[in-house]
């Protein structure tokens, strides 16, 4: 009993440690990366050692199976809180709604809009960058004063300069 429990302990920490290597990894967080993939390694060479040494239980293995499963879930939940990183919006709206784009500036976001011909009239995109962390108020914001957007929300990889990033370094300095 006492190693069923430590298997699924073992993979409760080894999966949420691996999704946190891979995503630090993908947003090129070298040294982060390095010292969860060191950590992962440690965790799944003990908790695999533990699976091939002894009395090669199948509900041992199921266990193993189960805690990776779970550990994936739990994982994900992380690093929904954690929410690293930034979401662009790109808003198409059917008028030029300065309401919403007056309201997003006075929220601090930085809005670019653009203007572009649909298939029967003009459309007008906004462009405005968040972070994760605020990306459901985001979208819900939007809804509330445009319900017709069409809202694409995408991860950008790299970014340099604009709006946000002055505003940072401005709450920084105050900091």
């Amino acid at each position: 009993m006492k190693d069923i429990l430590l298997v699924l302990l073992i993979q409760l920490l080894y999966v949420p440690t691996f999704t946190l290597r891979t995503i630090f990894l993908v947003k090129g967080w070298k040294i982060k990366a390095a010292i969860f993939g060191f950590l992962e390694t440690i965790v799944y060479v003990f908790g695999l050692s533990i699976v091939l040494t002894g009395d090669k239980e199948s509900i041992v293995m199921i266990v193993y199976a189960l805690g990776f499963a779970i550990g994936i879930i739990v994982g994900s939940m992380i690093e929904e809180k954690l929410a690293i990183g930034y979401t662009t919006f790109q808003v198409i709206i059917p008028t030029k709604n300065v309401t919403l784009i007056q309201a997003l500036r006075e929220q601090g976001y930085g809005v670019t809009v653009y203007e572009g011909e649909g298939i029967d009239s003009k459309r007008y995109q906004l462009s405005v960058l968040t972070t994760r962390k605020k990306e459901e108020d985001l979208y819900h914001f939007i809804q509330e004063l445009e319900p017709r957007a069409f809202i694409v929300a995408y991860e950008p990889k790299a970014f340099r300069g604009g709006f946000i990033l002055k505003s940072m370094k401005k709450r920084k300095q105050k900091n």
